[in-house]
């Protein structure tokens, strides 16, 4: 297996940066009133998944790497608190972006696994 030369190369970033077009179409038709409440946080929080990896990924040593892995999965469960939100309020149907977020932290998880036994 040849090693991944950028993040893109990652299924685990390809997957979160889908999530967030996802996120972005899901938010579009939100209430106006959520712009700078709900809606802007979701989309802050999923944005910051792939953003955070991106950064670890050219990160040389095991702890600053894993700093931003595991702020990719902090925003990663703040992105599945706003959907649960999301639906309960009858904004949107989110059971589809649920399963895909779990699949991500399955994902994100597995990979820092492998960080640490790694270095």
């Amino acid at each position: 297996m040849t090693p991944a030369r950028s993040f893109e190369d990652i299924e685990a970033w390809n997957k979160s940066h889908q999530f967030v077009l996802d996120v972005y179409r899901l938010t579009e038709p939100f209430p106006k009133h959520e712009l700078f409440g709900l809606t802007s946080q979701i989309r802050r929080a999923a944005v910051s998944i792939p953003a955070n990896f991106a950064e670890g990924f050219r990160r040389s040593s095991k702890p600053d790497k894993l700093r931003f892995y595991n702020i990719a999965i902090g925003s990663l469960e703040e992105c599945r608190y706003y959907l649960r939100l999301s639906s309960d309020l009858s904004y949107a149907e989110t059971k589809e972006l649920r399963l895909n977020l779990e699949e991500i932290s399955k994902m994100l998880t597995s990979y820092m696994s492998k960080i640490r036994a790694d270095f």
